[in-house]
């Protein structure tokens, strides 16, 4: 039945309700040439083709490609996309375009030409690592609080939390030893943001750093540097080894961790569970002659079952924090789309829905259908335009044609 369309459009979704917000880290690398440092899907399609997503390779500043994966993030219990936002290295010190940014499609091409956007809440994490363009004193108020207000933190479904849009914050490290001159001058600076955000009608703003080390003088620095809570973009956890497969231990291991960052600060920390971490695509002889050395991350997996487990356990350790934290408001999902770095909750040949599933039954009321059915299965196809491997409906057609 391929081709074969019974709707005019992708089915509306039907949204699992939640009593928090479940953010999922979104790394918007997989339309043809953005990412810069590695070419994507046809990195992976010849020697990891277990990695394919489920619509297939797809050309992701496609609208309806973010509208498949708004509907089967919501329906899930995932209400909100953490983009990774990138200025390109030149651009410090200058006005922000569209143009001045790195993969910046899954936002400006995708994301807010997508049908479904009501759905999905986004917020953006400025990615401060040295690859990429950094911030000071001037600039941010400058240059980036225009043009992210502009286009992000007015549109209808950017992150607010009490009318104060929330920023996230890769590598506040690099913001500490290169960007600002003190964390006097970078508090500073980070609340005459807050003074702008206010002027355009906002409460403030809230800065979150990414940083799931559990030492006290860690987190005391990035508050008195104007952060207002931490998080991670993973759960924090390393395998002692390569292929590591006691999944009872990566459960205690992670969980112990959270347990640690919490009582450094209880009120201040955002659970991030993570399913799985296996980066042998970035291990790769393309990433050498690059001149990208990935760190040597040890690989590990959970099954969707123990992911569940894992789920589980972090949100009784969250409810019994006090009704105003953080960790009891948010919780992160490493990670959706991580596809060669290898963490990924998205639908994918390998997994299904199976990783989807364990968050919407763990972190839902569970008051709705999702609705399984493929984009193949419904007739919709033709996302990959720009990749070597075929679009699979595509192949599918030419499969049967002959």
């Amino acid at each position: 039945m391929y081709n074969i369309k019974l709707n005019s459009y992708i089915p509306e979704p039907n949204p699992a309700n939640s009593d928090r917000i479940i953010a999922a880290h979104y790394y918007a690398a997989w339309k043809k040439g953005a990412a810069q440092i590695h070419e994507g899907f046809d990195d992976l399609a010849e020697s990891f083709p277990d990695r394919t997503p489920l619509m297939g390779y797809y050309d992701e500043e496609n609208p309806e490609v973010c509208d498949w994966e708004i509907k089967w993030a919501v329906e899930h219990g995932i209400n909100c996309f953490i983009h990774c936002w990138y200025r390109k290295l030149y651009n410090q010190g200058q006005p922000v375009t569209v143009n001045d940014l790195r993969c910046g499609h899954g936002l400006h091409e995708a994301l807010f030409n997508a049908k479904f956007q009501k759905y999905m809440k986004f917020a953006i994490m400025f990615e401060a690592s040295p690859r990429w363009g950094g911030t000071d004193e001037n600039d941010i108020v400058e240059n980036l609080m225009p043009f992210w207000t502009e286009n992000y933190f007015s549109r209808e479904n950017y992150l607010l939390i009490d009318n104060k849009p929330v920023l996230f914050v890769y590598n506040p490290a690099r913001l500490a030893k290169e960007c600002f001159q003190s964390a006097e001058s970078q508090h500073k600076a980070f609340d005459e943001c807050r003074e702008y955000a206010k002027k355009c009608g906002f409460d403030g703003m809230i800065f979150a750093a990414c940083s799931s080390t559990p030492r006290a003088e860690a987190h005391a620095d990035l508050i008195e540097r104007g952060f207002d809570l931490r998080f991670g973009y993973n759960s924090g956890f390393y395998a002692p080894y390569d292929h590591f497969e006691d999944e009872e231990a990566i459960i205690d291991a992670q969980c112990a961790i959270l347990a640690k960052n919490l009582a450094v600060d209880n009120s201040r920390f955002i659970a991030t569970p993570s399913c799985f971490a296996d980066p042998t695509p970035r291990r790769s002889q393309r990433w050498c002659d690059l001149g990208y050395k990935f760190p040597e991350v040890t690989r590990w997996y959970l099954k969707p079952e123990n992911y569940r487990r894992l789920l589980e356990r972090m949100k009784a350790m969250t409810d019994a924090m006090p009704e105003d934290s953080w960790a009891r408001r948010i919780m992160m999902i490493d990670n959706w789309n991580e596809w060669d770095e290898g963490h990924f909750v998205a639908p994918s040949h390998k997994f299904g829905y199976k990783y989807l599933q364990a968050i919407r039954e763990v972190l839902t009321e569970r008051n709705n259908l999702p609705d399984y059915v493929t984009p193949q299965d419904q007739g919709f196809g033709g996302y990959n335009k720009s990749w070597k491997t075929p679009d699979f409906a595509d192949f599918c057609e030419k499969e049967l044609s002959e």
